[in-house]
């Protein structure tokens, strides 16, 4: 806690520096960016030498301090969420018409300093203990390996490696009086580790270059499981609100996540009801002309699409609103459909049996096609106690198809067999396709590791969605406006409009076309989409774009690895 104190409160003084320099900012003298860039730079780092304990006890000042730049909204109470804190501070004063918003910048940082000046204050009464300090410390290493080494937080500064060493070596910190005389096992491992993954984080090398393949699996993710290992040999009790599975040695282990973490019902596992639900994903007899089922849209053969930019209609003329996306990972995520409208896969499934334009069944009908001799025998065995009068309803078959639907997360891609130790299972374009996807390229500050899909670590309890501004044609020269409003026609809020789930790009080489609405055929059309700054950057007005309409710089060769990572990234199903 001492340590924590000092670091808080070197982190209040940066905070101070930083409000003396943006009031110091003046367009006679450019010299004053200069300065008021390199306070900034001083004051993430400051923060970032307390962000496990902040991140993990306060959650208030830590949006005040670390906010996305961009509205949020605190569902299902509407609340909106202003941009403010350091993010902000960055947009706004690498911004070309940085003086101008001199009066915004100096509210961000009396904020700032202000709260950074009460965290003492915050501290009265705190107990802490160590299996508290335990999962924050597990947490902050999810943190560094997902969004620190990618710059979630600082983009434009690109200081994601920097202050992911100072991050670490807050870790360290805590660690090492803690390890200095420990005999038990792992001990002089996560000591190890976390020197490597220190001088990986350390070396002389940009933001651009860093080489994050061999920082994971040389360093940090061996430190990640000799520190679970070592934290369990403790035998803390620790408090740990995350989905992750403490018994899964690193981020990217078979079951990561804990069992019941996607469940709606803790029962809903077995091979009997994953087999019943295997069988009703293919039954015909569930629309409303016997013809279809979830598998003319969601095509095993074609990785759970269909290859088309809409999936056709249930009259056979007309297509749906929506692309029709993979369901492999489906399951991995908080919100179904691509406005996230439905909360469940059960939900989600029971709306497609009743859409007029994808299923069509009756509701109150639909259970008494299928209840003949040899389906209630499957439905008995999938629901042992379920009373016969409703075992083959409409929320037994929801369930069990949802139940064969969280099966489809093979996690056996090229890059999941080399990040598990098989060297030989890609090769060195898609290796720096990785490096690509994880920095310059900016992809896995929304595609999160280990899914890459929007399922926010460290937690892995929020699913995000994005405003990209995606072309109704497709085209990056004469793009044309979709009419689709994604999230805002479930929730009339216009930080909603054009909003749309973010979804695993895993299996996105054989999923294509691409997009909510299917209208780019090619990985290396969707890249340069983003290579270009999204709608915004292609030259569509898109006021509430959450991708940054900053242009990345990629290299046609840079575009092509980095669509070559993605067909590692493609599973064998």
């Amino acid at each position: 806690m001492l340590q924590f104190k000092q670091d808080a409160k070197a982190f209040a003084g940066a905070a101070t520096t930083l409000q003396d320099k943006m009031n110091a900012l003046s367009a006679e003298n450019p010299e004053t960016i200069t300065a008021a860039v390199n306070a900034l730079k001083a004051t993430r780092l400051a923060y970032k030498k307390i962000e496990y304990f902040m991140e993990y006890y306060f959650k208030y000042p830590v949006n005040l301090y670390n906010r996305a730049p961009v509205y949020e909204i605190e569902e299902p109470y509407m609340e909106f969420q202003a941009p403010v804190g350091l993010q902000v501070i960055e947009d706004l004063l690498l911004d070309e018409a940085c003086f101008e918003n001199k009066k915004a910048l100096l509210e961000q940082a009396a904020t700032i300093q202000s709260s950074a000046a009460d965290i003492p204050a915050i501290l009265y009464g705190l107990t802490v203990h160590d299996g508290q300090i335990a999962a924050a410390i597990r947490q902050e290493l999810v943190r560094i390996i997902t969004l620190g080494i990618t710059g979630y937080d600082a983009p434009k500064l690109k200081t994601g490696i920097t202050e992911s060493a100072a991050a670490l070596q807050a870790v360290q910190n805590v660690l090492r009086p803690l390890l200095e005389h420990d005999l038990s096992p792992n001990a002089d491992s996560v000591s190890k580790y976390l020197d490597a993954s220190l001088a990986y984080l350390t070396g002389d090398v940009s933001f651009d270059d860093f080489d994050r393949m061999a920082f994971l699996t040389q360093a940090a993710l061996p430190l990640q499981t000799h520190l679970n290992k070592w934290i369990k040999n403790q035998h803390w009790s620790v408090d740990d609100a995350s989905l992750l599975n403490d018994h899964a040695p690193n981020l990217f282990s078979p079951g990561l996540f804990k069992q019941d973490s996607f469940l709606s019902n803790p029962k809903d596992t077995g091979v009997f009801i994953v087999r019943l639900g295997a069988a009703l994903f293919a039954e015909k007899k569930l629309s409303g002309n016997g013809k279809r089922s979830c598998a003319t849209c969601h095509r095993p053969d074609k990785y759970f699409t269909d290859a088309l930019p809409r999936s056709i209609a249930f009259n056979e003329v007309d297509t749906v609103v929506r692309n029709a996306p993979s369901l492999l990972y489906a399951a991995l995520q908080h919100g179904q459909f691509l406005d996230a409208r439905a909360a469940s896969l059960e939900e989600q499934i029971v709306a497609v049996l009743g859409n007029p334009n994808e299923m069509n069944a009756d509701l109150k009908k639909v259970a008494g096609n299928i209840n003949d001799k040899a389906y209630r025998k499957l439905f008995r065995k999938a629901f042992p106690g379920v009373h016969k009068d409703s075992l083959v309803s409409v929320a037994t078959i929801s369930r069990a198809i949802a139940a064969y639907e969280r099966t489809l997360t093979p996690f056996n891609a090229p890059f999941d067999r080399y990040i598990q130790g098989d060297r030989s299972a890609m090769n060195a374009a898609q290796i720096r396709g990785f490096n690509l996807f994880m920095g310059k390229a900016q992809c896995g500050t929304c595609h999160f590791a280990p899914v890459f899909n929007g399922l926010l670590p460290p937690l892995y309890t929020v699913t995000e969605l994005e405003v990209l501004g995606v072309p109704k044609n497709g085209s990056l020269t004469e793009p044309l406006w979709d009419e689709d409003e994604g999230r805002y026609g479930v929730f009339k809020i216009k930080f909603y409009k054009g909003a749309f789930k973010t979804p695993t790009v895993r299996n996105a080489s054989a999923t294509a076309p691409y997009m909510h609405n299917g209208s780019f055929k090619t990985m290396e059309e969707v890249i340069e989409f983003y290579n270009k700054g999204g709608g915004t950057g292609i030259g569509l007005d898109q006021p509430t774009q959450t991708l940054s309409a900053r242009p990345l710089h990629l290299s046609p060769g840079e575009v092509k690895e980095i669509a070559a990572f993605i067909v590692a990234l493609q599973d064998q199903i």
